[in-house]
């Protein structure tokens, strides 16, 4: 293409139509999995007054998040699935950045604010109700939000603001950055390079936060004299842990490994990883362990 790119084409699963239906009906499970996974958590928080708290008021956070995220990639590719058809619109593939930057840069700052509110709950119980007020949880659950949308407009603003005039084929089954580089006809080594740059600051900076509240909550435990108040403060921390885990490994292993030349099934399961796992995961995860939100889902959902 000689002229400015003016739609994409994505990278479809297959070429063959009753593979295309299948990917469609697989991915048709795992969104609704996701979506009545997530929509439980945010119901059972919201309508059962036990769960009023600070972690759980996070966690319906984190659950809208995860709602969104899996919203901006799937859909698409499922409806491209079903009317056998590539393309995504120049202004639908700034959206789908746009949109998957900020609620993932949210989630990660959020799931930091998380480690925070663990920290003060074990490591500084007396104090907790002081320091987590109504007001200040809602004030912290902005600032992940702002900072995710702060996040979004950089890089979304950054990666358009070059000219795609080359091939306009997307070696992923959404619009990715690292993607989207490959395809510009103006030098994008810098705009790549402040691109990674800030983005591994930041994540690096939220992690290392989190591995140091982590640090001292397993020193604060070790120190509980009973099993019974060790085990306690534990379950209320591995789901976070948990989720941290998965997020932090699936969002290196994708961005930091070396892109091929050439598509390669390897650089979709990857993204499947990442982009997918952790909103069905993060369900699963923070209700398996915790007999509160088990209870608080038994009653929403009438079930004994």
């Amino acid at each position: 293409m000689s002229n400015r790119t003016t739609m994409f084409l994505l990278l479809g699963f297959s070429d063959v139509r009753e593979l295309q239906i299948l990917h469609f009906v697989g991915f048709l499970v795992i969104y609704l999995a996701a979506l009545v996974g997530n929509l439980l958590i945010f119901m059972a928080i919201a309508f059962d007054h036990h769960l009023h708290t600070p972690m759980y008021f996070f966690l319906m956070n984190l659950s809208i998040l995860d709602l969104g995220s899996i919203s901006v990639t799937v859909p698409k590719s499922m409806a491209n699935s079903l009317m056998n058809t590539r393309s995504i619109s120049y202004a639908g593939c700034v959206a789908q950045v746009f949109f998957l930057l900020f609620l993932v840069g949210a989630d990660f700052s959020l799931l930091t604010i998380m480690a925070y509110d663990r920290y003060i709950a074990i490591c500084k119980p007396l104090h907790y109700e002081t320091i987590m007020k109504s007001r200040t949880c809602v004030e912290m659950a902005t600032c992940a939000w702002i900072s995710g949308l702060l996040y979004a407009v950089l890089h979304t603003g950054n990666t358009f603001a070059l000219t795609f005039c080359g091939s306009n084929m997307v070696d992923q089954f959404f619009c990715q950055i690292p993607q989207l580089l490959k395809l510009t006809c103006s030098d994008s080594y810098l705009s790549e390079v402040r691109v990674l740059a800030f983005s591994v600051c930041l994540v690096l900076g939220c992690f290392v936060f989190i591995i140091v509240s982590y640090v001292q909550i397993f020193k604060s435990v070790l120190r509980i004299p009973s099993e019974q108040g060790r085990h306690k403060a534990l379950s209320t921390c591995l789901p976070h842990l948990t989720v941290v885990s998965l997020f932090v490994c699936t969002g290196i292993f994708a961005y930091l490994k070396p892109t091929s030349s050439s598509p390669s099934p390897l650089d979709l399961v990857v993204a499947v990883l990442y982009s997918v796992l952790p909103p069905i995961m993060n369900p699963v995860i923070y209700s398996m362990r915790n007999k509160e939100m088990k209870a608080a889902l038994r009653r929403l959902t009438g079930c004994r």
